[in-house]
């Protein structure tokens, strides 16, 4: 039997698999006898460890999520990796649901707790299915509307209704229903501390090479060592670079292949522990993209390009003068509505004098 932790790890890694799927029944069920707090699908946490695909259709929109190894993909984003923490509550979910009170089985009435064909136009219902490698069904279920409670520590519950059946159900316990397919994205791309970057080689298209990088103290700022003979820098600039990588999360994803825009250049981050990061970003409009590789022995270095490899990643259009900026980007800025043909460091001019009033005649 798979208990609740082998249950965890069907987000995120192998498990053995077991023999062929089947729909399952509470057995007092189908004898004729409801018990309230009943499981929905009693043994069902064995028979998921041969889930290979995950089907939510809800108000038009569809998620399907294919199992991949270790992981679990994005039909509908391409094959993009899922939120392995949102597989997890999904599916813990479904094994832990009970039944506590039978509701309508007027299909007239399946509309009012949101329980009827999701097919049907103006339909709240949403479809959940697990299947197996086959598509053999291992557990379907029509999920309706969350009731809702106001006393403290009550267990959620919803209503539910199995497909072929026309009983349904009050339920207890905690299901997701979102069929929308950017809700499954997982969109963390690195979390890295800024103080770890060592060295930035920046390599901009039209632009001399510029190097950023820390002297050999560990808490050592960020400095331009290349060109020589800069300009003072402003450090919220520099910070910026030095953070690029710091919850690092994106907006879009396509196939590299499909990524729209002119290539910037190339820029390319030296991490503490052999971690190697390289970014092409490219500016599509008021769009930038941006594609990444990974490089060292670690683990860490395998993860990112593991996750990477094959992507573009859209990014606020801010992102820019951090990933790939030019000398000016690092210095400071005038002020928006400054003359640039004054010296802001120059002093007023000294206000002219006031005449003297007229004499009276």
């Amino acid at each position: 039997m798979i208990g609740r932790r082998g249950l965890l790890l069907l987000g995120g890694a192998t498990v053995a698999v077991f023999g062929g799927a089947y729909l399952l029944k509470p057995r007092n069920e189908s004898e004729g006898v409801f018990v309230p707090g009943t499981l929905a699908f009693p043994g069902l946490a064995p028979r998921l460890a041969d889930a290979q695909k995950i089907e939510l259709v809800r108000h038009g929109q569809a998620t399907t999520l294919n199992r991949d190894g270790d992981s679990w993909r994005i039909e509908q984003a391409g094959g993009y990796p899922a939120r392995g923490e949102r597989i997890r509550e999904l599916l813990i979910g479904l094994t832990e649901l009970r039944l506590v009170e039978e509701r309508t089985s007027d299909t007239a009435r399946h509309a009012e707790i949101g329980v009827d064909d999701p097919r049907n136009e103006g339909s709240t219902a949403a479809l959940l299915r697990v299947l197996d490698g086959q598509g053999g069904v291992i557990a379907e279920l029509v999920l309706g509307r969350r009731r809702v409670r106001t006393q403290g520590n009550v267990p959620e519950s919803i209503y539910v209704r199995r497909p072929a059946e026309a009983k349904s159900w009050l339920a207890e316990g905690r299901m997701i229903t979102d069929a929308d397919p950017q809700l499954w994205i997982n969109r963390d791309m690195a979390t890295l501390a800024p103080d770890r970057l060592r060295r930035v080689d920046i390599h901009r298209t039209g632009e001399s090479p510029l190097v950023l990088a820390r002297a050999g103290e560990v808490d050592a700022p960020l400095e331009i060592v290349t060109p020589a003979d800069h300009p003072v820098a402003d450090r919220t600039s520099l910070d910026e670079v030095a953070r690029s990588f710091d919850m690092l999360t994106f907006i879009e994803v396509r196939r590299a292949a499909e990524a729209p825009g002119e290539a910037l250049g190339e820029t390319k981050f030296t991490y503490t522990d052999g971690l190697t990061l390289t970014a092409w970003p490219q500016r599509d409009g008021q769009v930038l993209w941006v594609k990444l590789r990974a490089e060292g022995d670690s683990d860490e270095a395998k993860a990112f390009q593991a996750r990477w490899d094959g992507w573009a990643y859209q990014l606020g259009i801010w992102k820019e003068k951090a990933m790939i900026p030019t000398l000016a980007d690092l210095l400071p800025q005038a002020p928006a509505n400054a003359d640039p043909d004054v010296n802001p460091a120059a002093p007023p001019p000294a206000a002219a004098p006031t005449p003297a009033p007229a004499a009276a005649p």
